[in-house]
Order: structure tokens, then C-alpha cells, then sequence
């Protein structure tokens, strides 16, 4: 029997329809979008329909710019503070994905000073922080959406409109919300990505704000608005189009399931702690933790379930997790936590399944 898949903040199944909308694309319409011809002018439009079908997504006021990933759009999105004359600072919540955090902290080689924000015990930006830290020399600050690891909401557009009171940029990955949660109006730059939302992997997007200059980050021929060179695939655009707009028509179908399994989920591991905050979270995510369990040895015993102790970004490099250890967890604590992520293919069996199964590890284990 194939595990039980409560990984979905790691990555989430291709969608059927996505599927379906891509095949096209891969077989018979194979087409250069960047090709004067009657295919590469068919490949072209389907490209463009899949850009304004996240766009719909999106604030109004923008252009959508297609990348391999959200890390990509991040890294493209984060060139603007070259942008701001005389302005240095970079300022990112501490709880930030790698994409983000680290960086930031790359940028402090190119003469930036990059300030990682602290977050209270709930994951929840402490806003006087930030306040704190703004004023003429910032150039931008940096905010996710939803947090991959702990799933916790951070007040975005509060945190834009202090960032544009003082001249800085605001970029919002929104990686793990877009599509399921609504999408902060003032944001200045959003990054998201495909195979967050049953889209295929390999590709992703990033909106800007009209009027904002992105420095070009990869260099050739020109494509893509100037800013990434090389040739699109009108298959990967094609997905993550179809993507977005099968988000937009399920959204409350969608939200609805998800928070019908995570109140399952709530019930069925009773004894376990809830990292990160109650009311300010997306409901696919539940990051727990047990006193005195090893979750690498939790992971290796419980095979028939595939869930995490964090991000999958994060899982090679041996480090523990940044994000429980901004909230003020203790390496014990942060040892012993797991990440469920509920999604859209998931039902209420799957949920009691693998609690069952982590559940009777977990007591074996403590025992």
C-alpha cells in the first residue's frame, strides 16, 4: 500500500486537469512561443492565457514575469534593491524560507545590510521591530505569506504600507497562500510557484507592481519582458495556468475540505502541542511537537505515512529548523516536532490513518 501523503507544503500532486491542460503542449504543439510562425504564435498564446489566469490571482496594476521557481522569483524580485539609490538596508522576518533569508544575508557581500526581524512565541512579526527598523536607508523588506514550516499568516499588507510610509519595496512570497488565501493588495513584488498548487514543478511566477524596475537576471536573448533570457515552456506556463484557475474555482471547496481535515487532525493528536499560532494560520498546515521524541527516528519507523520535520529545502543541510527556533523552542523541542500538511487529494481516512500510525509509534517510542 503507498503511504499516506501529508507532505503537501513540500509539494502537492499534479492536479488532473493540469495534466490534461499540458499534454497538448508536450506532444503535437511543440512549438518556439518565441517564434514568428503560426506554432510558435499558437505556443505564444497559450503562454499568454496562462499568464493572465495568475494575474487574475494577482492585485491589479501588474505584470506577471514566469520563472523555474518561486526561489528563482524570489532571487529575481530581490535584484530591485539594486534599484534604490542610496538605500542599503534589507529587512526580512526571521521566519522567512531560505529563498528569502538566506538571500538576504548573501547580499550583505555586495555592501547591503540585511536585518532579520524577530517573531513573538506565535510566529507573528513584532511589528514595533520593524517600525524600529524602517527609514530612509531601507530599500526593501521582505514578509511571506503563509509560512511553509509552522503555516502562520503574517499581516501583509500592514507590513507593506509601513514599508512604502518609508520609501522601502515590499516583497511577499507567497509560495505556500497563493490560490488558497487571499493575496495581499499592497504588496509591491509577490513570488509564487507550481508545485505548490498541483501545478508541475519547474516553473513559477513573479508578479510586479507596475512602475517597479527589475534588473535582468539572466542575460541572452531577451525573453520574458527582458528580464530571463531563454525559452519559455508553454507546457510548464500552460500548468501553472491551469493551476491558478482550478484554485480560483475550488478556492471555498478547497478551503472547506482542508479545514475539515485539519480539525480531524487536531482531535486525533490531542496530546501533541501546536507550534505557531491558533487563530492566525493556514489550516493545511499543523506543525506538532512531543516531549521526548526523536522525529528522525519517529520518520524511519513510520514508513506507511510520508510527512516532515520541516522544509524540504532545509532537510539536507543538517541544521535545525530557524523558523521553531525564532518562536524561542529549545533544540529538544525542535527535535522532537513534525509538519502535517493537508491538501486537496487528502481525506478524512488518510488523516486517521496516519495519526494512527505516528500515534503508535510515538507511544512505542516513549514507552
Amino acid at each position: 500500500m503507498n503511504p499516506v501523503y501529508l507532505d503537501n507544503q513540500a509539494t502537492t500532486p499534479l492536479a488532473p486537469e493540469v495534466f490534461d491542460a499540458m499534454l497538448p503542449w508536450l506532444k503535437d504543439n511543440f512549438g518556439n512561443p518565441h517564434s514568428p510562425h503560426i506554432m510558435g504564435r499558437k505556443a505564444a498564446a497559450a503562454v499568454e492565457l496562462a499568464r493572465d489566469r495568475i494575474a487574475a490571482l494577482c492585485p491589479p496594476g501588474g505584470r506577471v514575469i514566469f520563472t523555474g521557481s518561486a526561489t528563482e522569483a524570489i532571487n529575481l524580485a530581490m535584484g530591485a534593491v539594486r534599484t534604490q539609490q542610496g538605500r542599503t538596508g534589507i529587512a526580512v522576518v526571521d521566519t522567512e524560507h531560505a529563498a528569502v533569508r538566506d538571500t538576504a544575508l548573501w547580499y550583505s557581500t555586495q555592501g547591503f545590510e540585511p536585518n532579520l526581524l524577530p517573531v513573538d512565541a506565535q510566529g507573528l512579526l513584532r511589528l514595533e521591530e520593524l517600525e524600529a527598523c524602517l527609514g530612509p536607508q531601507t530599500a526593501l523588506v521582505g514578509a511571506m505569506l503563509v509560512n511553509n514550516e509552522i503555516g502562520v499568516i503574517q499581516p501583509v499588507d500592514e507590513i507593506a504600507a509601513m514599508a512604502h510610509r518609508a520609501g522601502a519595496l515590499m516583497l511577499c512570497d507567497a509560495a505556500q497562500g497563493f490560490g488558497r488565501i487571499d493575496i495581499p493588495q499592497q504588496a509591491d513584488m509577490i513570488a509564487l510557484s507550481g508545485h505548490k498548487i498541483y501545478g508541475p514543478k519547474g516553473v513559477g511566477a513573479l508578479w510586479v507592481r507596475e512602475g517597479i524596475d527589475i534588473p535582468a537576471m539572466i542575460h541572452g536573448g531577451g525573453q520574458e519582458q527582458g528580464v530571463r533570457s531563454g525559452t519559455l515552456s508553454p507546457a510548464l506556463c500552460a500548468g501553472l495556468g491551469a493551476a491558478a484557475k482550478l484554485c480560483a474555482e475550488r478556492r471555498e471547496q478547497d478551503r472547506e475540505h482542508i479545514v475539515s481535515l485539519a480539525e480531524r487532525a487536531r482531535s486525533l493528536f490531542g496530546d501533541w502541542t501546536v507550534n505557531g499560532s491558533l487563530d492566525r494560520r493556514y489550516a493545511g498546515n499543523l506543525n506538532i511537537s512531543r516531549a521526548g521524541l526523536d522525529v528522525a527516528r519517529l520518520m524511519s519507523d513510520v514508513r506507511g505515512v510520508a510527512f516532515s520535520a520541516g522544509s524540504a529545502c532545509a532537510s539536507g543541510s543538517g541544521r535545525p529548523s530557524h523558523v521553531l527556533a525564532a518562536l524561542g523552542l529549545e533544540p529538544a523541542q525542535i527535535k522532537s516536532s513534525i509538519r502535517l500538511g493537508f491538501g486537496r487529494y487528502n481525506d478524512v481516512e488518510d488523516v486517521e490513518r496516519a495519526a494512527g500510525l505516528i500515534n503508535q509509534a510515538a507511544e512505542k517510542q516513549l514507552s
